[in-house]
């Protein structure tokens, strides 16, 4: 009996990155799924239709959508309204694929095509100004979504993912920059007594320790992505 992947169960997912599974992403949902630690009955976007797939990739019985994960309905659309957005970007941030559009203190608006309904955009709203309509009336599961939009989906959340991760490395090479740049100008001070060369040493060792733990921490993140290669 071959051994049912990831990437199979994956790939039968509505790639809406809800979070409703109770997992961060789809991907996480079906490496969950393939390694025996969820059920398959635990996506509402999917709903019936989708456990159906997913009961016949895994052999197994066909059984209901679990209640706590959600209910299978029409699939919503986010829509801000505008005249109250105060332009904080919190949505933008929750946002698993960059369907929002805006910058800080100005109006943000939500491009319906992108939208996946995943409701994190919500929660984090100060001002609740988000709200959800519908745009499948009597359709729901994957009659309300299609093989196409999972994948245009997928490609936006995982280009999120490299967009994030390369805006973290980008900051934190400006932030390793101006580090060095302050060990260099704490270095060139002249000291005139022990006290003055007291507080250089301490200044020096804060930074020296601050430069150390970053590059610690680089080094972390590289070992752990060579890992999930």
């Amino acid at each position: 009996m071959s051994t049912i992947t990831a990437s199979q169960i994956d790939a039968l997912l509505p790639q809406t990155q809800c979070t409703k599974c109770g997992y961060p992403s789809c991907h996480d949902y079906a490496l969950a799924i393939a390694n025996g630690d969820a059920s398959y009955n635990q996506c509402p976007p999917g709903g019936a239709e989708g456990i159906r797939r997913l009961a016949s990739l895994l052999g197994k019985p066909e059984i209901p959508l679990n209640p706590s994960n959600g209910e299978e309905r029409e699939r919503p659309v986010a829509i801000i309204r505008e005249s109250f957005c105060i332009g904080c970007t919190l949505c933008i941030q929750a946002c698993p694929v960059d369907a929002i559009v805006g910058a800080g203190k100005q109006m943000h608006t939500i491009v319906p095509d992108l939208c996946t309904g995943c409701e994190l955009c919500i929660p984090p709203c100060p001002v609740d100004c988000i709200d959800l309509e519908s745009v499948t009336p009597g359709k729901t599961g994957w009659a309300a979504w299609s093989q196409a939009q999972a994948e245009t989906s997928r490609l936006a959340f995982d280009r999120r993912k490299i967009r994030l991760v390369r805006e973290k490395e980008e900051n934190d090479a400006r932030l390793a920059a101006k580090a060095v740049a302050k060990l260099e100008a704490v270095n060139a001070e002249a000291t005139q007594n022990e006290a003055e060369a007291a507080e250089k040493a301490r200044k020096k060792a804060i930074i020296e320790a601050a430069i150390e733990r970053a590059r610690l921490k680089k080094l972390e993140a590289e070992q752990k992505a060579q890992n999930n290669e």
